[in-house]
């Protein structure tokens, strides 16, 4: 009797804008085939062609894809609608794959064979792709949010750069520093010099505007104070750096704006899904958007522990005679981990008092891993795996979060 894999063909795609390259392999690793193709459905017709002459009876066909939501989902769509397995490969495994190998080189091909021994090695582990136009649109959406936070956090960067030659003391004019008062004092007086024969009134008159009364003549007497304390910070060419200064401004308020946008739109689209993610402490609606925008269809990972090992959560056993280690996973899908990260972080904080934590369940679950002498990374990370099968659980069930009660003997 046949092993399973011996009955099947795998058959890796490196894929790019314009062209893909596939490469077929047996269960022994043996190459039977590279074709380069073309991004279409005639390119994707040609590769089922050059496919068939390897298909003896009871072979069956089985195709790895490091992109099926970019430049490789209308060619995932197309081997769906045929009824063809494919299957989501990541990119860090592939990378991983290629240092593996005796001689590191980078081919098209190359990368297509470590795509299909991945493939083959891990098919039973590596997760189905998922075609949604769904969650592949709050995907789009959520992209484009990031893209924007990154533009805004440049121009902030580049912003303190300049300020902090003309107002060293710049920190302590406000308690957030991009608050609406805050950008628009940097956008009128990016420079000391800009202040020059400003009175403390018409500075007060200013902020109070900007501000909704909230900023008066106090702030604009600190604010003078400081400036004067810093002495003078002119230098040459100084029209030319506020100029730079006051572009900057405005380009955060731009991108403000857009988020502001954009945001609402994909609260718009997330009532399209069934899931109730926000009921649970550390995830607002965007975070849920990130977290459905890169899991997909739940549906996909059979269990929670194959989500787990999909986000990189899931710890790396290493053993040799008689020692048995784990290590930390670097692969699996990075964006996801982050994600996970973040809300574990935000789980096991104090709340704003300073003395009730956000979910007191996950904060004593940190604290044991501590006690059991893990480093606070092991222990987030421990948090992490918790809070992934909690989510895993909530999506596939469609429920809400029920926080659990922690009895008085458990805390003693």
């Amino acid at each position: 009797m046949l092993h399973p894999k011996m009955r099947k063909l795998f058959i890796g795609v490196d894929i790019h804008k314009r062209t893909h390259v596939a490469v077929i392999i047996n269960c022994f690793t043996e190459k039977l085939g590279e074709l380069r193709f073309e991004n279409n459905k005639k390119g994707f017709e040609k590769l089922i062609e050059f496919v068939k002459p390897h298909l003896k009876r009871g072979i069956t066909p089985c195709f790895g894809l490091e992109d099926t939501s970019g430049n490789g989902r209308n060619f995932a769509i197309f081997l769906l609608n045929l009824g063809y397995t494919v299957k989501s490969v990541d990119a860090s495994l592939t990378y991983t794959e290629r240092r593996n190998q005796a001689i590191a080189h980078k081919t098209d091909g190359h990368d297509a064979f470590c795509v299909a021994k991945v493939l083959l090695n891990q098919l039973d582990t590596l997760p189905d792709a998922s075609i949604h136009d769904d969650s592949w649109t709050l995907q789009l959406l959520v992209s484009r949010r990031n893209s924007i936070v990154k533009v805004r956090a440049a121009s902030k960067n580049q912003v303190h750069s300049y300020i902090s030659h003309h107002y060293p003391s710049y920190p302590k004019f406000f308690t957030v520093t991009y608050c609406k008062a805050g950008m628009e004092f940097f956008q009128n007086f990016p420079s000391p010099s800009k202040l020059k024969g400003i009175t403390k009134e018409e500075l007060a008159e200013f902020l109070s505007i900007h501000s909704s009364g909230f900023f008066g003549i106090e702030h604009a007497e600190r604010i003078l104070m400081l400036v004067a304390k810093d002495g003078d910070t002119s230098t040459e060419y100084q029209e030319t750096r506020d100029f730079i200064v006051s572009h900057c401004i405005k380009e955060i308020k731009h991108c403000n704006e857009e988020l502001e946008i954009i945001e609402a739109e994909i609260k718009k689209h997330m009532k399209q899904f069934p899931y109730r993610l926000e009921t649970m402490p550390g995830i607002n609606t965007i975070t849920a958007a990130m977290l459905i925008s890169e899991i997909g269809d739940i549906r996909r990972f059979s269990s929670a522990d194959k989500m787990c090992r999909y986000s990189g959560i899931s710890p790396v056993a290493c053993s040799s005679g008689d020692k048995d280690k784990n290590f930390r996973n670097k692969q699996g899908n990075r964006r996801l981990y982050e994600i996970f990260r973040d809300i574990a972080s935000r789980n096991i904080c104090r709340g704003r008092d300073k003395k009730s934590p956000i979910n007191e369940t996950f904060l004593e679950y940190y604290n044991k891993k501590i006690s059991q002498g893990k480093t606070k990374r092991q222990a987030l990370i421990a948090v992490m795996r918790q809070i992934a099968k909690v989510i895993y659980s909530m999506m596939i069930h469609q429920r809400e979060y029920i926080k659990p009660t922690v009895s008085k003997t458990e805390n003693a």
